[in-house]
């Protein structure tokens, strides 16, 4: 009983320490470029709902700690409510008042304000990740091919033990994670590779079976397999410079998974059952947590990357919608009218809250809740 209440806080604890950091890093970014901009910030403010603890600085912004810790907002002057949707107090604004309202700055500073959150999630996991290859190194693994499993789909494509894959269609392979992560979202569709073969180039089309794969934590994830296996990894130990470029490459392949998964997700090729909601990530947390603190700060890093990544989709109410908003507003020279920006934050907020159940149902499923429950009424 006691360990079982151990672990239970072991997982809250890691959940609620790595989102409250990553939205503590996004808010932050609206919080600075706002005041670089001569912004009034009302209220910083990690979670919603009622506050439990907070202070006013100087600048007259109150930040706070509020009772639903599943999110944040910086709530500019101006504004009606978390969302920056415009207050009917706006036209009736002095001119000094105006000076510090968002909703009375240009294009191109708003934009800037919305931006530099998501802005700040890829900034954060650049420096996360290239501390990480300074100090502790970063895993690398040539991308020779060690052993082709009989039978497997490396097999039926051609693939022997020692090619060095060179390519993936048309994209070079530096090392075996990169193999390993394009197989991975590419289940069931055929893949041109290049390899060297004893001094010699050679194509070949391989086509990855979809595969359930334990995740070392009592579930499973669906992902495309070949059927081969690399070498030992080794850690490299990076300068300075070099750490920061290859932060800047991780974050960014970080972005380039999540979007090949969503195209394969429209166009058909996946379905969404691997998207993950807050009780997938308190759970990763957790597990991660008992293995190690460094896997657990690696994983931040990824989530910022993702939290920001997924900020980014034009869907009002997220930052996507709003800079959707002021490119329109660029483009007509005059911003959308209030109605139609009503209409899309409530278009928005079904879409937010449907993504958000899916998550959630995703997570049940993968926890095989739903199973038990339905187990009880059968």
């Amino acid at each position: 009983m006691i360990e079982t209440a151990g672990s239970f806080l072991l997982y809250v604890a890691s959940f609620l320490a790595v989102l409250t950091v990553i939205i503590y890093v996004h808010e932050l970014g609206h919080y600075w470029v706002a005041r670089w901009n001569g912004v009034r910030v009302d209220t910083f403010s990690l979670g919603f709902g009622p506050e439990l603890a907070g202070w006013t600085n100087r600048h007259g912004t109150r930040w706070k700690i509020s009772a639903i810790p599943l999110g944040g907002y910086v709530k500019f002057f101006g504004d009606a409510s978390a969302i920056s949707n415009p207050d009917e107090a706006l036209a009736r604004m002095t001119p000094a008042e105006r000076a510090g309202s968002l909703h009375h700055k240009n294009v191109w500073q708003r934009s800037a304000v919305v931006a530099a959150g998501p802005a700040a999630n890829f900034l954060f996991a650049i420096v996360v990740f290239a501390a990480i290859f300074m100090f502790f190194g970063r895993a690398y693994t040539p991308p020779v091919i060690g052993t082709v499993v009989a039978g497997s789909a490396a097999e039926q494509g051609g693939l022997r033990d020692g090619d060095r894959v060179l390519s993936i269609d048309g994209s070079s392979i530096a090392q075996f994670e990169d193999l390993r992560i394009v197989v991975a979202l590419h289940a069931e569709t055929p893949l041109a590779l290049v390899v060297e073969r004893a001094g010699q180039r050679v194509n070949l089309t391989v086509t990855p079976r979809r595969v359930d794969v334990p995740d070392g934590f009592g579930g499973s994830q669906r992902m495309g397999q070949l059927g081969i296996t690399g070498g030992r990894p080794e850690f490299v130990k990076h300068d300075a410079l070099s750490a920061v470029w290859y932060g800047v490459r991780e974050t960014g392949s970080v972005i380039v998974t999540n979007l090949t998964y969503i195209k394969r997700i429209v166009t058909g090729a996946e379905s969404g059952d691997q998207l993950s909601g807050p009780i997938g990530i308190a759970k990763i947390s957790g597990d991660v947590a008992r293995l190690q603190p460094l896997a657990l700060i690696a994983l931040m890093a990824t989530l910022s990357v993702a939290i920001g990544f997924v900020n980014l989709f034009p869907i009002p109410m997220l930052d996507g919608g709003h800079l959707l908003f002021y490119a329109v507003e660029a483009i007509r020279g005059r911003p959308l009218g209030e109605r139609a920006q009503e209409y899309g934050f409530r278009i928005g907020l079904t879409v937010v809250l449907s993504l958000f159940l899916f998550a959630t149902w995703n997570d049940l499923n993968r926890l095989q809740v739903i199973s038990v429950v339905a187990g009880w009424f059968s």
